[in-house]
């Protein structure tokens, strides 16, 4: 199991801070991740609407789309960041 997190407006669309899910085999990038998440539902479609928008983290460390989520604990997903 991975536990999925969700913050910001990606948690509000999403309709639930985390969850933990079995991922399919196959899904070997954030981006697969995604992919397959916009396939979940209209809630999970409308928050990755703009997959260039919503940025990751995997176990607690700032991922790029093509980062490798083999073996990992936690996925965080969140929108852009500012401030100072």
């Amino acid at each position: 199991m991975t536990k999925l997190v969700y913050f910001a407006w990606v948690r509000e669309r999403v309709g639930k801070p985390e969850e933990d899910v079995e991922l399919p085999s196959g899904l070997e990038t954030v981006a697969d991740l995604v992919r397959w998440l916009k396939t979940r539902g209209e809630e999970y479609d409308h928050a990755f609407e703009n997959e260039g928008v919503v940025r990751a983290a995997i176990d607690k460390v700032h991922a790029k789309p093509d980062a490798a989520i083999a073996d990992a604990r936690e996925i965080a997903f969140f929108p852009p960041m500012t401030g100072g």
